[in-house]
């Protein structure tokens, strides 16, 4: 797998901060706050498929790798 651009990587990164803040909420604030996370898990999964099909890579893989990179990032050899 090629290396993940940043962007993708930004992307994801909001789709995942947005379902965060779905915990504890209810009513309303539940559904204004779901509303956010599809927005920008949206927004993620097409640019996933855009950048997939640009540079001819395998979708599944690039969205593998985008969300390996956000949820396992590689440690920072500086904080140990």
């Amino acid at each position: 797998m090629h290396e993940v651009p940043d962007e993708l990587i930004r992307l994801e990164r909001s789709a995942e901060e947005e379902r965060g803040r779905l915990a504890g909420l209810t009513g309303d604030d539940y559904d204004a706050q779901l509303r956010r996370w599809r927005e920008a898990s949206q927004a993620a999964q097409e640019a996933i498929t855009a950048h997939a099909a640009a540079t001819q890579t395998n979708r599944y893989e690039l969205e593998q790798a985008v969300k390996k990179a956000v949820r396992h990032p590689p440690a920072d050899p500086a904080s140990e």
